[in-house]
């Protein structure tokens, strides 16, 4: 989802709200919990743990678990706990934020991307806390595609949010905005999309260059003219990041 080379490392604590919420009361959160924990624990690998860190620019420290792995325990999980509400939802998503390895963070996005149906436009303010708490590309890109674009789809008022979110401090915030739309495809709003992209053109930041031009290089898939026109258009504003990746398959 991102090139990782010679990018800059920014700083989690800079975009981590001042308050954090507080999880809520969910029996089922408990038992979620105690069972992420004592199947991922024995589970950690400390050589491997140190290499993951340093492959993600230590934004977390790891337990070590390979990716098949650690899917193959989540699914584990939740078995028959029952289908959550958006209160579960809160719940599992804050406490697997709490904890500091971004397995359990991996965790809580996988159980959101699964549930996100069960979750109204209530749970926004959770997701601009997870986009902003201990962020990176890594949890950040897959809340924005599969748990805010979704959110927005059933509930097209919370575009105005996204608004709201595009000039956001935190670019963590302001990237989710950008690709917020990413697997619309025909439904996307091109208009908006558009408009995000010229509002944060000249923002310097790699992140923020880069999801430029993937949101419009993955519009491009559904149409390609208008993207081109686009990009002919603000060529002069967009950085040369932005138009590569826009135009990548052009």
């Amino acid at each position: 989802m991102c090139d990782r080379r010679n990018v800059r490392r920014v700083s989690p604590a800079a975009d981590t709200p001042a308050v954090a919420p507080v999880p809520p009361v969910s029996a089922l959160a408990d038992t979620v919990l105690e069972r992420l924990v004592a199947v991922y624990a024995p589970a950690a690998d400390p050589v491997r743990a140190e290499g993951a860190a340093a492959y993600m620019k230590h934004v977390a420290p790891f337990l070590g678990i390979p990716t098949p792995e650690r899917r193959a325990l989540s699914r584990t999980v939740p078995a028959g706990t029952g289908r959550p509400d958006e209160r579960d939802c809160t719940a599992i998503a804050l406490r697997c934020w709490r904890l500091p390895e971004r397995e359990y963070h991996y965790f809580a996005v996988d159980y959101l991307r699964r549930h996100v149906g069960r979750c109204t436009s209530g749970f926004l303010p959770v997701l601009h806390h997870l986009v902003t708490t201990v962020p990176w590309w890594d949890t950040v890109d897959l809340l924005a595609a599969h748990v805010a674009g979704p959110l927005v789809a059933a509930d097209p008022a919370l575009a105005r949010e996204m608004d709201r979110w595009i000039d956001d401090p935190s670019l963590w915030a302001a990237r989710t905005a950008l690709l917020h739309q990413l697997r619309y495809k025909e439904a996307t709003d091109a208009d908006r999309l558009f408009g995000y992209c010229l509002r944060r053109a000249d923002h310097p930041d790699f992140f923020i260059r880069k999801a430029i031009g993937w949101a419009l290089r993955e519009y491009a898939k559904t149409d390609p003219a208008a993207v081109r026109d686009f990009v002919d258009g603000a060529h002069t504003r967009l950085s040369p990041l932005s138009v590569r990746e826009a135009l990548k398959n052009l």
